[in-house]
């Protein structure tokens, strides 16, 4: 190995030295070229060599001193006018429930699990509050119909009243009893109404109030199954409150409640038979535990009926319906038996009805 190293750095060591003497001769004819014209002049042999000219720098690379920023100019501030305050609307007037007295809701049907609901209890929607009383239909002979006005009416003695009750609901078929005793001094009257089936329990109706020339005057209107829900009659201040929490409704003359109204039918064809002749109507105000209507009863004249006290002779009154789920009533009245109610159908504008016929009539004390 140590013999070997002396020969190989041989030609090396050659290279170096030739490339030492040509940088040695460049730098001579560098020289030359400098000295005065009357310099003696060295011929040496020639050695091309290139002489490497660096490529300028690309235009990007350029060092370039960088442009000052520009300033971004700001748009003008406008001095917005000041938003004008809102304006607080001022409150409406509170209308009078009597003067808005548009056509009702129709009524809708309660359930009909309970016989008692089709017969006395069909309720309105919650925001029917009042309704003005609709145009009776033209008299026979020319007269004027009766209203709440100019009524006249009889008031029957006390007395307890039986009835058969025969009805269907949700398509079943129902038979139960029930009764209604009616109770008067002259001044006062009361009326409950009684009904018990099996598996629905018992439901009752009352109505309290006064007897006027006109029939009767009802102060407290009551429904009581699964909780009582009453109406009151304030004479004072002509209004009809609810306990229901429903809106009040004016009182109107000769306003009856859903019980009352049928003692008060016959009453008034005991004073004055022609004041419901048939074809004569007569408008009344009628009130339920939430709210309050009108009702348009039409005289359809005289009938003979087969009921469970027997065969009688008696005068129908009806109260069609006039929007479609209206309820149709129909209500018989025997002259025989001092204009009492010996028979009322109400029909649901579902097909579900009750009809309520009577089977016996018993005393009763007057009320005390």
């Amino acid at each position: 190995m140590k013999a070997w190293a002396p020969v190989a750095l041989r030609p090396l060591a050659a290279l170096t030295a030739l490339v030492l003497a040509a940088h040695l001769l460049m730098l001579q004819e560098a020289s030359l070229s400098l000295l005065p014209d009357k310099a003696p002049i060295v011929r040496v042999a020639a050695i091309n060599t290139r002489t490497l000219t660096p490529a300028p720098p690309p235009p990007d690379v350029v060092n370039t001193p960088p442009a000052p920023p520009v300033a971004k100019k700001r748009p003008p501030v406008v001095n917005k006018p000041p938003r004008p305050a809102a304006a607080t609307p001022s409150p409406m007037p509170e209308a009078d429930i009597a003067s808005n007295q548009g056509e009702p809701i129709s009524e809708q049907s309660e359930s009909t699990t309970d016989p008692m609901a089709n017969s006395t209890n069909t309720e309105s929607a919650p925001d029917d509050t009042a309704v003005a009383p609709a145009e009776p239909a033209s008299a026979v002979s020319g007269s004027r119909p009766p209203d709440g006005n100019n009524l006249i009416a009889t008031a029957p003695a006390s007395v307890r009243l039986l009835y058969n009750l025969t009805g269907q609901a949700r398509k079943m078929d129902y038979n139960v009893r029930g009764e209604v005793l009616w109770q008067q001094d002259g001044r006062r009257y009361a009326i409950r109404l009684y009904v018990s089936a099996f598996l629905i329990g018992s439901r009752s109706q009352t109505s309290e109030g006064e007897i006027t020339p006109q029939g009767l005057a009802p102060l407290r209107y009551a429904d009581k199954w699964r909780g009582e829900q009453a109406a009151h009659f304030n004479r004072e201040t002509q209004r009809i409150t609810f306990s229901a929490n429903t809106p009040d409704a004016p009182l109107l003359p000769g306003a009856q409640d859903r019980l009352s109204l049928f003692i008060q039918l016959g009453a008034l064809m005991a004073a004055q038979p022609g004041q419901l002749a048939p074809g004569n109507s007569l408008t009344l105000q009628t009130v339920s535990p939430r709210d309050a209507e009108s009702w348009v009863i039409l005289s359809e004249g005289e009938e003979r009926l087969n009921l469970p006290i027997g065969e009688v002779m008696a005068f129908k009154l009806t109260r069609a319906p006039r929007r479609e789920f209206d309820t149709r009533v129909e209500l018989w009245y025997a002259p025989s038996m001092n204009y009492l109610p010996v028979r009322i159908r109400v029909t649901q504008a579902n097909g579900d009805f009750i009809d309520q016929e009577l089977r016996a009539t018993e005393p009763a004390e007057d009320l005390k």
